[in-house]
């Protein structure tokens, strides 16, 4: 018989980081798909990673993605969030990054560490979080993405208008420094036939932000898909957030 916890705060000590973590293999995924209370409840597991501790399984519950825990006896099921007593952060399935690297607007920086990112180009803390960039050039490369929010009025115009730039140093520049004031984006021109064109990546790039559950911005991960905290991602280049 199975108990579930609802709304359980877990502090597990695990062992290694998720990046670690080992898939489970198809088989023991339907193992646990094949368990009474998921075949009952019509819980589709997608996905499962070994944590240490438990299984940490990404589900669909009626066409909705969540997350949700399972003891290694199969006997317990948890929900909520789990915290990971060494780094303080939430243990989460990494994205599926199948289909994501191509659909970037563009790419910043020269370096060899990967990440992805999500912006809108009027948020104040992604401003924030892109005014580092410049330290960081030659260590990072950033694939960009834009993921304008509806109460941006000018985000979708700004995106597209820094997409249509000709040059990656030009698109590098211009989402540092446009803002809706800006003359170069208030004089832009763009061709229908161009304009049709960018209109479509950017959805594709909306799109890809929504597999993903992108909910706000900055959203940054790693290639692997893991959620990166962007003021922890410049610690680790020896910047402190001011």
């Amino acid at each position: 018989m199975f108990k579930t916890a609802r709304n359980v705060l877990l502090t597990l000590a695990v062992a290694s980081s998720l990046n670690a973590a080992g898939t489970l293999s198809q088989n023991e995924v339907n193992t646990i798909q094949n368990l009474n209370l998921f075949k009952n409840a019509q819980i589709k597991v997608t996905k499962g990673y070994d944590v240490g501790s438990l299984y940490l399984l990404d589900i669909q519950v009626q066409g909705k993605a969540d997350e949700i825990y399972l003891t290694k006896d199969k006997k317990y099921l948890i929900t909520g969030d789990a915290i990971d007593t060494t780094s303080g952060g939430k243990l989460t399935v990494p994205a599926d990054m199948t289909g994501v690297i191509g659909n970037e607007a563009f790419t910043y920086g020269t370096g060899s560490d990967e990440y992805v990112l999500f912006t809108d180009p009027e948020c104040p803390y992604c401003k924030k979080f892109e005014s580092y960039f410049p330290q960081i050039s030659d260590k990072v490369k950033i694939r960009v993405f834009y993921y304008p929010l509806d109460f941006h009025k000018n985000a979708r115009d700004i995106s597209l208008y820094v997409m249509s730039l000709d040059s990656k140093a030009k698109k590098e520049k211009a989402m540092l420094n446009t803002n809706k004031d800006t003359k170069a984006f208030k004089n832009r021109k763009i061709s229908k036939s161009e304009l049709a064109k960018l209109e479509k990546h950017l959805d594709k790039q909306i799109e890809v932000a929504n597999k993903l559950k992108v909910r706000g911005t900055p959203a940054v991960f790693d290639k692997e898909g893991n959620k990166v905290v962007w003021p922890e991602m410049l610690a680790k280049y020896g910047i402190t957030v001011q």
